[in-house]
């Protein structure tokens, strides 16, 4: 686990990001059709995701087994947990994401979150029990709701996600929410694979894909 100078270096990181990210403002002919695609999809967005201002997110960075993990959390319950090899990066991802909150780097009080889901991204068998703040559109979280169903060393394919949210033919909406998801493991999207077993795209990287399934199987 990373120091809290790590975290410190992290927090500067993010305020260099934040200087550089624009807030894209679509305006014109495109928002009366991005308003009829969302009534059409019946897209439901959490609070962060439609510009509120009020929201605080606390986040702290540091190492697992897979790698850096940035796990962030609002008042409601853990709402990213990230992993990557560039610090600036997840940051810069936070930050478009939640792009209207107020991201504060908690240095110290967050460590012993920081230590359990680390344990937990390290031995994704055990059962995680955090409150969670998931943000997604009413597909997404039917999407998301059948994965946390999936036991560990166990697999689904997008075919078999979509029967179970009754869209048969939505294999590609479920690949895109599984691609979608914040919540690397303990919303455990890489034990969804083609339907012929074979490994397919994972957000956090085909390599982490591959470890976590490993160590489910062997465990």
């Amino acid at each position: 686990m990373e120091s809290p100078s790590a975290n410190l270096v992290g927090c500067f990181c993010y305020r260099l990001v934040r200087r550089g990210v624009r807030k894209k403002n679509i305006t014109g002919p495109a928002t009366g059709f991005i308003s009829e695609a969302k009534v059409h999809l019946k897209m439901t967005f959490s609070t962060h995701h439609v510009g509120s201002v009020d929201i605080q997110i606390q986040y702290v960075i540091g190492r697992c087994s897979l790698g850096v993990i940035l796990v962030a959390r609002s008042s409601r319950g853990i709402c990213a947990i990230m992993l990557g090899d560039d610090v600036s990066q997840l940051l810069r991802e936070l930050q478009e994401k939640f792009l209207h909150a107020e991201l504060m780097c908690d240095v110290t009080d967050y460590q012993q979150l920081l230590a359990q889901v680390v344990s937990f991204v390290d031995a994704p068998q055990s059962s995680f029990n955090l409150p969670l703040d998931i943000c997604g559109t009413v597909f997404q979280k039917k999407v998301w709701q059948v994965l946390r169903t999936i036991a560990s060393g166990q697999t689904m394919s997008y075919r078999q996600v979509a029967e179970h949210v009754s869209a048969p033919r939505a294999v590609r909406a479920v690949a895109n929410a599984c691609g979608s998801n914040l919540l690397a493991v303990a919303i455990p999207c890489h034990r969804v694979v083609y339907a012929d077993g074979t490994l397919s795209g994972y957000r956090w990287g085909i390599e982490r894909k591959r470890q976590l399934l490993k160590k489910e199987a062997d465990d």
